[in-house]
């Protein structure tokens, strides 16, 4: 590959570019969701037919539960209701409200509804106690969760492995992918919640958006130029894996975040694209070795490296034990091979760069590099481009004493000899 390669004469340039929560492990007779009719023996799955549930009371029975969305427990609710409806007559829990409808052809006519809400007493404790239930029943499952030592699971966004703590995972996407969906404290459910996010993203499909693309280098681009690390907040599906959202009830995280800070009054701290957090300085932008990606944060090149195209340059360096000067040389030999059109991993040539590229992700000559004489050369010295502030950013840790500074050892002068350390001279220029 080497022989083929145009002489380095001088540098480039880059250009920067809702449902109820059930526990893992229920049986099917735990976990079944079918309630009977508070009225009649028709039957409904709480989960799949909720809405013709409550239609079917409505229609047939003249019956409304006010604030249903708000029940905890809505099977349970039903189950209790229907015991007392049994023992009273419905009348004796239940506002009546009369309606006036106007048909073609007849007279006003005038329709009987009842009302149970948590105006009623009874049905605010009820609705209370479920709650409270629930809440017990969610902090079991995550006191579970944080003292299970069998978690075993790869990132969802690269290969590393972990097991035992689930909150260093939950971290490492923090921190090493930009990805957070809250601290792990605040978690509950973290299984199903991962194992949810891995099929999304299985069927190529944006965690965000939840738009499906053609193959996981076009999603994995549209996440980080959209900056859709993140889950959808408008999807009520995952409003199961918060606390928060069992602390009171009626209450969800979207109207505790609403509310003021007591302390400071109305919360200056918003998420928009003023937010410190995001801030990066302008003109020491590094680019990615493979496509147009650039920025001065070290982490986020490395981990978008990491995430697009499968490149660790960091574990490249442990793996090929290569010194400092042996990572520069590495980078402008990669450099003047992309630039060229050249795969390193193979020698073949292409004349397009995203044919390049797509021959060394789906070949997975990304990560395979020729043999050391190839690159190891004084050429590489020279940047490929005048302006790669990746080198810049390159971490010499040879020669590294205690906390990581560069130790200073102070050296013995020799003994120098003089005209001066004879007596006689000296007595002759002091006289």
């Amino acid at each position: 590959m080497q022989s083929s390669d145009k002489p380095i004469l001088e540098s480039l340039n880059l250009f920067y570019h809702e449902s109820e929560v059930t526990s893992r492990g229920e049986s099917p007779t735990q976990s079944s969701k079918e309630v009977q009719c508070l009225f009649c023996p028709d039957k409904f799955n709480i989960s799949s037919q909720k809405e013709d549930l409550l239609k079917h009371l409505a229609l047939e029975h003249k019956f409304v539960i006010g604030d249903v969305n708000l029940i905890t427990d809505l099977k349970k609710y039903l189950t209790y209701w229907r015991q007392r409806f049994l023992e009273e007559d419905v009348t004796n829990f239940c506002s009546v409200i009369t309606t006036s409808t106007k048909q073609e052809n007849l007279k006003d006519s005038n329709e009987q509804y009842y009302l149970l809400c948590d105006v009623l007493a009874e049905d605010k404790t009820l609705r209370e106690f479920l709650q409270k239930k629930k809440l017990e029943k969610v902090l079991a499952q995550q006191q579970k969760e944080r003292e299970d030592e069998n978690f075993c699971r790869t990132c969802l966004f690269c290969r590393d492995h972990f097991t035992g703590n689930r909150a260093d995972m939950f971290d490492h996407m923090t921190h090493d992918h930009g990805f957070s969906v809250g601290r792990p404290d605040n978690l509950v459910y973290t299984d199903e919640l991962l194992d949810d996010l891995q099929e999304k993203l299985d069927n190529l499909q944006c965690l965000y958006c939840e738009r499906t693309f053609k193959d996981k280098i076009v999603l994995k681009e549209h996440m980080r130029k959209k900056q859709h690390k993140k889950v959808n907040p408008k999807n009520r599906k995952y409003d199961k894996f918060y606390i928060i959202n069992y602390l009171e009830m009626g209450r969800s995280w979207q109207v505790i975040q609403a509310e003021p800070d007591e302390e400071g009054g109305e919360d200056t701290e918003t998420d928009n694209d003023e937010s410190w957090g995001d801030w990066e300085e302008a003109g020491s932008q590094a680019v990615c070795l493979f496509c147009d990606f650039s920025s001065c944060v070290a982490d986020k090149l490395t981990a978008h490296m990491q995430e697009l195209h499968d490149f660790d340059l960091k574990e490249v360096k442990l793996r090929l034990n290569l010194n400092f000067y042996q990572q520069i040389k590495l980078i402008n030999f990669i450099r003047r091979q992309v630039y060229l059109g050249n795969c390193y991993g193979c020698g073949e040539k292409f004349a397009d760069k995203r044919e390049l590229m797509e021959h060394m992700h789906t070949q997975q000559h990304v990560d395979r590099f020729p043999d050391t004489a190839v690159w190891d050369q004084p050429q590489y010295f020279f940047p490929t481009y005048e302006n790669d502030n990746l080198l810049c950013q390159l971490e010499d840790d040879e020669d590294l004493g205690e906390g990581g500074r560069n130790q200073v050892i102070a050296e013995d002068l020799p003994p120098i000899t003089t005209i001066l350390t004879q007596e006689s001279v000296r007595r002759d220029i002091l006289s």
